[in-house]
C-alpha cells in the first residue's frame, strides 16, 4: 500500500503536479512523459505508439450527425446537465446493455469528457482529512485530481502477470477514513478487465467503511476474447454507492470531442453536478445529440469496433514478441504492456531510459508504465521495467511499427 500526502507548504497546483510526477527533482514544473515523447517521436520521425487516440474516424452515420446539428444551429450553450435527448440515450444505454434502471432527469450528468465528471467527483466529495484509493499503476490525472481536492492518495499495486491487486492489501487498504474508491476497469494502462468476484470485494470492503465507489468504465465496449465487462453498479448492495463514469471517445473514435457523463443515485450525481457548474458548465452541444445517436446504433457496430480494435491488438503483440519483448495480452483498453528486460543492457537500465531511446533508434515511441506510478512506490519498482504500447492506430501503421521494432530487436537492441 503506497500513500502521498499533501505538503501543507505547497500550492494546490504544486501539489497536483506532484501527484502527478510532474514536479522534477529540484521541486518546479517540468514537463510530461508524454509531451517528451511525442516531442521525441516529432523530431525522429518515429511511429507515436505512444499516446492513446485513434488515428481513424468513427461511424460516419455518428459525424454526419454532428455535421448536421452544426448546419442547424445547435451551437449555442447546452443544459448544464446535458440535452435531453442525450441523458435519455445514456439512461436507455444503461439498460440495454447492464439491465440498469437510471433516471435520465436525475441520475444522469453529461460532462466535457470523462475527465471532468471524474475532477468534478472529486472535488465534489472528497478534501483534506479524506482518503482516496486507487490501484497503481493508475490513470495519470488521477493523482493529480486526489492532490487537487487535498485529500491523501492510498494505492494498492496490481500484481503481475495479471495485474490483479492482493485481495488482503485491497482489505488492509480500506479504512474509516476512506471516502472514495476510485476504480478503472477495464483499466489503463494494464489492459486489465476486473472480474466479477473481485468487484465485488471493492462492493464489500466500500459498504464495509461506508466509503463511495467512482468507477470510470470508458472502454466497457473495447473488450476482447469473450470476455464480459461487468458494471460496479450491477453488483448487489452497489448501486446506492457507486458512480458510473464513460464518454463516446474511446468507444466510437471521437476522443476529441470530450463528451462523456456519469450515472448514479441522484444525491450524488446532484453534488458533482454543483461542481460541474463552475467547471465547464457545459459542452459540445452539436455534438451531444450525435452521441445520443451512436449510443443507439445496433449490436454490430458495437461488436464490430471490438473486433477491429482486438485485430490491431493481436497485430501489435505478435510484432512486439517478434522484436524481443515479453508482452501481457490486454483483455480490453487501447494498450498493451511489454516487459522490456530482453532489450535492456549496457547504460539501458529500465523502461523509462529505453522509452527515450525507442524514437532514435528504432523509430517507435512508447511510454514507460513508471509514468503512471508514484515516484518510490513497490509499483514504480515493479513497472521500472515495462513499458506501454497504444495499438488504436491504423494497421498499415502498426505494421511499420512491427516491422521496425523487428529490425530493431535484430540489431540486438
Amino acid at each position: 500500500m503506497t500513500t502521498t500526502n499533501t505538503g501543507t507548504p505547497a500550492a494546490p497546483w504544486q501539489r497536483a503536479a506532484h501527484g502527478a510526477n510532474l514536479l522534477d527533482a529540484g521541486g518546479t514544473l517540468a514537463g510530461t512523459i508524454f509531451e517528451e515523447m511525442t516531442v521525441l517521436a516529432g523530431v525522429h520521425d518515429a511511429v507515436n505508439l505512444g499516446q492513446g487516440f485513434p488515428d481513424e474516424d468513427g461511424p460516419a452515420e455518428i459525424l454526419e450527425a454532428a455535421r448536421s446539428a452544426i448546419a442547424g444551429g445547435a451551437n449555442q450553450y447546452a443544459p448544464g446537465r446535458g440535452v435531453p435527448v442525450l441523458r435519455e440515450a445514456i439512461a436507455a444505454h444503461q439498460a440495454r446493455f447492464y439491465g440498469l434502471t437510471v433516471d435520465p432527469a436525475e441520475e444522469v450528468l453529461v460532462t466535457t469528457g470523462a475527465t471532468e465528471a471524474i475532477a468534478a467527483t472529486l472535488l465534489a466529495l472528497t478534501g483534506p482529512g479524506d482518503e482516496v484509493l486507487t490501484f497503481e499503476p493508475f490513470y495519470d490525472s488521477y493523482g493529480a485530481m486526489i492532490e487537487l481536492t487535498g485529500a491523501r492518495h492510498v494505492t494498492v499495486p496490481l500484481r503481475e502477470p495479471d495485474f490483479l491487486p492482493d485481495e488482503d492489501e485491497l482489505a488492509a487498504a480500506v479504512t474509516d477514513r476512506t471516502r472514495v474508491i476510485l476504480l478503472n476497469n477495464p483499466h489503463n494502462p494494464t489492459g486489465t478487465v476486473f472480474g466479477a468476484a473481485l468487484l465485488a470485494r471493492i462492493v464489500e470492503e466500500a459498504a464495509r467503511h461506508d466509503a463511495i465507489i467512482v468507477t470510470d468504465e470508458v472502454y466497457e465496449h473495447l473488450i476482447f476474447d469473450r470476455v464480459t465487462h461487468v458494471p460496479v453498479a450491477t453488483l448487489p448492495g452497489a448501486a446506492e454507492r457507486t458512480l458510473t463514469i464513460s464518454s463516446a471517445g474511446k468507444t466510437f473514435s471521437v476522443t476529441g470531442w470530450k463528451v462523456g457523463w456519469l450515472t448514479g443515485p441522484a444525491d450524488l450525481v446532484a453534488a458533482v453536478r454543483t461542481v460541474k457548474q463552475f467547471l465547464t458548465y457545459s459542452s459540445g452541444s452539436p455534438l451531444q445529440g450525435a452521441v445520443a445517436l451512436g449510443l443507439g446504433l445496433g449490436d454490430d457496430v458495437y461488436a464490430g469496433l471490438a473486433a477491429s480494435l482486438q485485430r490491431k491488438r493481436d497485430l501489435l503483440v505478435d510484432g512486439l514478441r517478434g522484436a524481443g519483448f515479453e508482452v501481457t495480452v490486454p483483455a480490453g483498453t487501447y494498450f498493451v504492456v511489454a516487459d522490456a528486460t530482453p532489450l535492456l543492457g549496457g547504460d539501458v537500465t529500465d523502461g523509462a531510459q529505453l522509452c527515450r531511446r525507442l524514437p532514435a533508434t528504432a523509430g517507435v515511441a512508447a511510454i514507460p508504465l513508471t509514468a503512471f506510478c508514484h515516484p518510490g512506490s513497490s509499483a514504480a519498482a515493479t513497472a521500472s521495467r515495462l513499458i506501454r504500447f497504444a495499438f488504436c492506430k491504423r494497421e498499415d501503421v502498426l505494421a511499420e511499427a512491427v516491422r521496425r521494432l523487428t529490425a530493431f530487436g535484430s540489431a540486438g537492441a
